[in-house]
């Protein structure tokens, strides 16, 4: 199969710091690559990959030292796809809604992974405006906010077997954050977590400019009233395997609706169990009990810390293997590409023959809307 898979521009593919879902299409690409498809990345030209690469801007915009605005970069890229597009049997989006104009022609051969929230007001007008754009959801929470969008499947990110190697025991013996600094991820909790269970905390987070005031008026005070918290700053890829499967645990006390949570799988590719909110797709990805704790508040997180110890390392690496591997979600995407090209075909489905109806209950409550 040919297949265009066109990353966001503001990390490299793989990014070389944090980055959720430029890592996710480096390691479906490479893994497309390896079960013998044609595969074509749309990336910044400081991407790796096994894909054939085309570089749609010089350097990620992050990390690069000049002025920048993503809105044109992009643009320019979608530009470049669009000229391309007949050159592949399927082109596979990963910008949420931006390209969603200029390929509105062409939803027949087009698959979107939505990666990010579904909760936002903004989103359902867009839908009823593009509504036969073919969707993967990377959890079932996920579409939640919006279930009768044009779903195919739910596909869960994974990783390559060796990416991280497993660690039978917590050498550091600390709790672990990795992330990004900012409300919805709960690192106030998390601190508060360590200090209520009396164990060394290290954090390894990002902090993006917009939560500069955050960290400084919120998570500052913390650190420094705190004996036990350590602020190690941003982290690397190669740096994460010794940080994560160092760690008795990994904490992960979100407050918002996470639409996976790689960091999640990433402690579980160590052995490392984890720590986490009930919260969006928490659930479906950790086992209570098994790979880790579903909990309901900081005392119960603190309680959970305590039992992490007990949690079997060598089960926790093997349902990694066995549920959030590259090989996986590739084959998951493979499934999802014949779906939508079967129905360009006529082909019957089980999604085309809701498709239609999915469209009208979407429209019921704007139409009432409007007549208000």
């Amino acid at each position: 199969m040919r297949i265009a898979q066109i990353a966001p521009l503001y990390e490299s593919v793989p990014p070389k710091l944090y980055g959720g879902t430029e890592r996710v299409v480096a390691h479906l690409s490479n893994a497309l690559v390896e079960r013998g498809h044609e595969v074509t990345l749309f990336a910044s030209g400081d991407s790796k990959t096994w894909a054939d690469l085309v570089p749609c801007r010089d350097v990620a915009l992050r990390l690069d030292q000049d002025l920048s605005w993503d809105l044109p970069a992009h643009l320019a890229m979608l530009a470049t796809v669009r000229e391309m597009a007949d050159a592949f049997d399927i082109l596979h989006f990963h910008l949420d809604c931006h390209h969603f104009p200029l390929f509105d022609d062409l939803t027949h051969r087009t698959l979107t992974t939505l990666h990010g929230r579904q909760d936002i007001k903004d989103l359902r007008k867009l839908y009823l405006r593009y509504p036969y754009f073919p969707l993967v959801s990377v959890s079932d929470s996920q579409r939640l906010p919006l279930p009768n969008l044009r779903w195919i499947r739910t596909v869960n990110h994974g990783y390559p077997k060796s990416q991280y190697a497993f660690s039978p025991e917590p050498k550091g013996g600390y709790l672990a954050f990795l992330g990004r600094i900012a409300p919805e991820k709960g690192v106030d909790k998390a601190i508060m977590i360590a200090e209520r269970v009396g164990l060394p905390f290290r954090i390894a987070a990002k902090i993006d400019f917009a939560d500069r005031g955050y960290f400084k008026e919120r998570i500052a005070p913390l650190l420094k009233a705190s004996v036990r918290a350590e602020y190690i700053g941003e982290i690397g890829e190669t740096e994460k395997e010794l940080f994560l499967g160092s760690a008795l645990a990994v904490l992960f006390p979100i407050d918002w609706p996470e639409p996976f949570g790689l960091v999640m799988i990433e402690a579980m590719a160590c052995g490392t169990p984890v720590i986490a909110f009930n919260r969006g797709s928490v659930a479906e990805v950790i086992e209570h009990g098994e790979t880790g704790f579903i909990v309901e508040s900081v005392e119960e997180a603190a309680q959970a810390a305590k039992q992490a110890a007990t949690l079997d390392r060598e089960h926790i690496r093997a349902t990694f293997e066995r549920r959030f591997t590259a090989e996986t979600m590739a084959m998951g995407y493979e499934a999802a590409y014949r779906a939508v090209l079967e129905m360009a075909q006529g082909i019957p489905h089980p999604v085309a023959k809701t498709a239609v109806l999915a469209e009208k209950a979407a429209a019921a409550p704007m139409d009432a809307e409007a007549a208000a």
